[in-house]
């Protein structure tokens, strides 16, 4: 029999909406209803409360308000930002750099870019999953346009080396852009303490609704729309905007703000606790990611001689919801291109498991996944090893 799901794992792939966010949404579904781009009242009324979520975002990561565009997700600002960028600035050069692990909106928007004619370097990472300020500064041409790289990575929590790799960019005079998807919720963001020209946040992964991005663009940074239309966004993305979400996007940032550093303090522990029990409890198992410079609710684990699906579907079956990566890329049956990235074994790349927290993580329910975790190791492990034996 199905168990229904107590303990939620999977933070990095969305989170459950605040109920103070629900709340600030509700009217603007029913009473407030009106098209922000009306002068009537009704607009008005929605064209306030969209000023007052762009402003409040704006604040969170220190931008102007009229540096922000909002977008239907953290896909579609990462899209605008690559291919808006490079076709913007294309009398200065068609050179991007990007990095082997980055989010699918990237690396399909750069590979859409070089099948017009435009060209790519895709920079390799270390073991850890990082990329060096050093190998930034040796891509970059004469004709380099721009440079991609994520602020941490979503599968394996590795953080990136952002703030140095600005100031080659700054230097070279070479646009920057970060994908701060998976750290806005969780380190402290701000446009000019990373040195970025463009930035790239979503609302769903700070208890915030589902379709709701924002992409940050430095006044006086080119960058042309790829959706066209009314002109909405100041030209940069038309299409009547979702009001209702964009108050929830702005609520939950506003309350991310209140809580984010006692919260990053207090997942980084528990991320601590069940990396020394998975490590005490379960042999030969491997870390994925950076061991200190990674996001404080990311635990990636390889465990050999266990297949990552089979894994998760114990778990699932036990009430516990985890990954085995991007939640983009579920149902692949390619091992991920972000594990292939930092060269793991075959042994180790279908193995993996990550675990993400968030806001309703508790330490109880730690205790209990580790119990079934453990045990359903050792079973799988045994099966395994019983069928090779059997063959």
């Amino acid at each position: 029999m199905y168990v229904m799901l107590r303990i939620y794992l999977d933070y990095a792939a969305t989170t459950p909406m605040r109920p103070e966010v629900v709340a600030a949404m509700e009217p603007f579904f029913t009473v407030s209803f009106g098209n922000p781009s009306s002068i009537h009242g009704y607009g008005q009324e929605a064209k306030a409360a969209l000023d007052n979520a762009r402003d409040t975002i704006a604040g969170a990561i220190n931008a102007d308000s009229s540096e922000i565009t909002f977008t239907s997700g953290g896909t579609e600002a990462d899209n605008l930002a690559i291919i808006g960028a490079m076709r913007a600035n294309k009398k200065r050069g068609n050179h991007l750099i990007t990095t082997k692990i980055e989010h699918d909106a990237i690396l399909h928007s750069a590979r859409f870019l070089e099948e017009i004619g435009y060209r790519v370097t895709y920079l390799p990472v270390d073991e850890f999953g990082q990329v060096s300020a050093q190998q930034v500064a040796d891509a970059i041409e004469d004709d380099t346009v721009l440079v991609s790289v994520m602020h941490a990575n979503n599968e394996i929590g590795t953080i990136q080396p952002i703030e140095e790799i600005s100031k080659i960019t700054r230097a070279k005079g070479v646009l920057f852009h970060s994908d701060a998807v998976q750290t806005f919720g969780q380190l402290p963001v701000t446009v000019d303490g990373l040195g970025v020209d463009l930035l790239t946040i979503s609302s769903h992964k700070i208890y915030g609704p589902k379709g709701l991005g924002a992409l940050y663009v430095r006044s006086g940074t080119p960058i042309e729309p790829i959706l066209f239309g009314g002109g909405q966004e100041r030209d940069r993305r038309s299409g009547t905007e979702n009001v209702a979400g964009i108050v929830g996007f702005g609520e939950a940032a506003r309350i991310l703000l209140t809580v984010r550093e006692k919260e990053s303090n207090r997942l980084r522990m528990l991320r601590e606790l069940i990396r020394f029990e998975i490590e005490r409890r379960i042999p030969d198992v491997k870390l994925n990611g950076h061991p200190t410079e990674r996001l404080p609710n990311n635990i990636n684990y390889s465990y050999p001689g266990v297949e990552a699906q089979a894994l998760l579907l114990n778990l699932d079956l036990a009430g516990i919801a985890a990954s085995s990566g991007s939640a983009c890329s579920a149902g692949s049956v390619e091992p991920s291109h972000v594990l292939q990235a930092i060269g793991l074994a075959p042994v180790y790349l279908r193995s993996a498991l990550r675990m993400s927290l968030g806001r309703l993580t508790r330490e109880a329910d730690i205790s209990e996944m580790l119990d079934v975790l453990e045990k359903t190791c050792a079973r799988l492990r045994q099966m395994a090893a019983h069928n090779l034996a059997a063959v």
